[in-house]
Order: structure tokens, then C-alpha cells, then sequence
């Protein structure tokens, strides 16, 4: 009889596996190509059999090695980040990146043991100038980085 004896391991391979399988069936609907030139579907079938077997070998890995049992903690911290990531779009359009930004950086920070706010406000401060750097002036977004009552 099989024995999951590393949980975890055993666990995030199927996760693995069922991400992969499920990017390489979605990506059947696409042409393949060549490694010349390559289709719309080439990356995305590679990438899920990649993924796919990772998966497997983390499986084989749960099942053959010793490891702790999961261990589940607070709720509390994975609802403050999905509640942080939820209100950034829900306000994005209206405040800009910036301020949008700063906001789910320092909410998410809340859900740390070890959340200082000097950190949490120089690393808001800065993923915004990048986000904004990437996203408004690189790839072009058109969001605005500042709400229209600052101009």
C-alpha cells in the first residue's frame, strides 16, 4: 500500500500536475508551430509538461521521503492579503497606481508577525515609483498613475 510520507511534497505535486496538465490542455486549442517558429501554443504546452513533471517528481519525492505533517495556521493572514488584493482593484481605476498601490502594499504588510511600519512605507514608496515606471511608461497602461483630483 502507497504512504504519503511528506505531505507537503506530496501535495504541491499535485498541485504542480493538475496547473500543468490543465495549462497543456488549454493550450491544445492553439497551433503548435515549430522550434523555428513557434505557434501561440508552443510555450504554454512546454511550460505545462515542465510544470507536469516537477509535479510528478515532487509526488514520487512525497511519497518516498520522511517529512512533517501540514501544519495550518491562521486564516487571519491569507484573508488580509486576498482582502488587500481584492481593494486594489476595486479602487485602481479611481486613485491611480500610486496611491493604489502604497494602500495594498501597507494593508498586506498588516498580515506579517513582523510588520514594522518605516519598512513597510519605504517598500510601498518604492514598488509604486517601479510599478508605475514598468506599467505606465514601459508597457504603456493605460491607467492613471495619479488620481484626477492631483492632477
Amino acid at each position: 500500500m502507497l504512504r504519503i510520507r511528506h505531505p507537503k511534497d506530496f501535495w504541491a505535486g499535485v498541485l504542480f500536475i493538475a496547473f500543468g496538465l490543465t495549462a497543456f490542455g488549454i493550450a491544445l486549442n492553439y497551433p503548435l508551430g515549430t522550434a523555428g517558429r513557434m505557434g501561440p501554443g508552443y510555450f504554454p504546452r512546454g511550460l505545462g509538461l515542465i510544470l507536469a513533471a516537477l509535479g510528478a517528481i515532487l509526488v514520487i519525492r512525497g511519497m518516498r521521503l520522511p517529512g512533517e505533517q501540514i501544519q495550518w495556521g491562521s486564516a487571519r493572514p491569507l484573508l488580509i492579503v486576498l482582502g488587500s488584493v481584492v481593494l486594489f482593484g476595486l479602487v485602481v481605476a479611481k486613485l491611480g497606481l500610486v496611491l493604489s498601490t502604497i494602500l495594498l502594499i501597507l494593508t498586506s504588510s498588516t498580515a506579517s508577525m513582523e510588520f514594522r511600519w518605516k519598512a513597510a512605507v519605504i517598500s510601498a514608496l518604492c514598488l509604486a515609483a517601479f510599478v508605475v515606471a514598468a506599467f505606465v511608461y514601459g508597457l504603456k497602461l493605460q491607467l492613471p498613475a495619479l488620481p484626477a483630483f492631483m492632477g
